[in-house]
C-alpha cells in the first residue's frame, strides 16, 4: 500500500540544475577550471555542492584543501543566489500534482540542494504546507546515490506519528529525475518513479516506472507497484 510520497526537487518540481550549473560554472572560472554542460549531466548531476566539487577536483587530479572546499562552497551559494533571483521555474504540472496528493498520501522532500534553496522556492510556488517534511543536503552525511537523503526523511516522517502506524520503505514512492537518485532510492527499499527532465527514458530504466513528467500524472496507474 502507498503510504508516502517522496519528492526530490530540482529537476522534479523545479526547473533549476541549469542555475546551480552556472553558479559552479562561475565559481570554477576564478579557479581556473572549467565543467560543460555534457559533463555535469553525465557525472555530476545530482551531488550536493560538497561532494561535486570533492569528485571533480578528484577527477581533475587537483588538490582540493579543506579551506577551498569551505571557500568555492560559499562562492557558489551566492552565485546561485544571485541566478535564481526572479528566475523562479516551477516544472509542468508540479503544482497541480502536489496539491491533488495532499491528504491522500504523506508527502516529504529528499534532496541534493540545501535546505534553504529548497523552502525559498516552496515559499514562491505556495507550497512550504504541502510538505511535512523537508530534508536538504546540509541535513545528511552522505549524498546520493547513498540512501541518507531518504532514510532521513522516512525518518523524520515516522516521528511526527500521525495515525496509521509507521510507515515503511516499501510503502514510499520515491519522484526522481536522476541515475544517482534512483539509486538512492533503491537503496532505502523504496519503490521509485522517474521522469525524464534531465535524462532519457532509457538511462532511468533502473525505476520501477518512467514517466515524462507530472504533468496528468495519475499515481492510480502505480498502483500495481504495492
Amino acid at each position: 500500500m502507498l503510504r508516502a510520497v517522496i519528492f526530490d526537487f530540482d529537476g522534479v518540481i523545479a526547473n533549476t540544475e541549469h542555475l546551480h550549473l552556472g553558479a559552479f560554472q562561475r565559481t570554477l572560472a576564478g579557479e581556473g577550471v572549467e565543467i560543460t554542460e555534457e559533463d555535469y549531466y553525465a557525472y555530476y548531476l545530482a551531488y550536493d555542492d560538497r561532494t561535486f566539487f570533492r569528485k571533480l577536483y578528484e577527477d581533475r587530479g587537483l588538490e582540493l584543501g579543506g579551506a577551498l572546499l569551505t571557500a568555492l562552497m560559499d562562492r557558489k551559494s551566492l552565485h546561485y543566489d544571485e541566478m535564481i533571483e526572479g528566475n523562479i521555474e516551477l516544472l509542468p504540472g508540479a503544482v497541480d500534482f502536489i496539491k491533488s496528493l495532499e491528504g491522500q498520501y504523506r508527502l516529504a522532500i529528499g534532496s541534493g540542494a540545501l535546505e534553504a534553496e529548497i523552502l525559498r522556492v516552496l515559499d514562491f510556488a505556495g507550497l512550504r504546507g504541502s510538505f511535512e517534511v523537508v530534508v536538504g543536503a546540509d541535513n545528511i552525511a552522505n549524498c546520493k546515490p547513498a540512501p541518507d537523503v531518504y532514510i532521513e526523511a522516512l525518518r523524520r516522517l515516522n516521528v511526527l506519528k500521525v495515525d496509521g502506524g509507521e510507515i515503511t520503505p516499501a510503502e514510499c514512492l520515491v519522484i526522481e529525475d536522476s541515475v544517482s537518485g534512483i539509486k538512492a532510492a533503491l537503496a532505502a527499499g523504496m519503490k521509485c518513479l522517474a521522469v525524464t527532465n534531465s535524462y532519457q527514458e532509457a538511462e532511468l530504466s533502473e525505476a520501477h516506472a518512467v514517466k515524462p513528467g507530472l504533468k496528468d500524472l495519475d499515481l492510480g496507474t502505480l498502483g500495481h507497484l504495492f
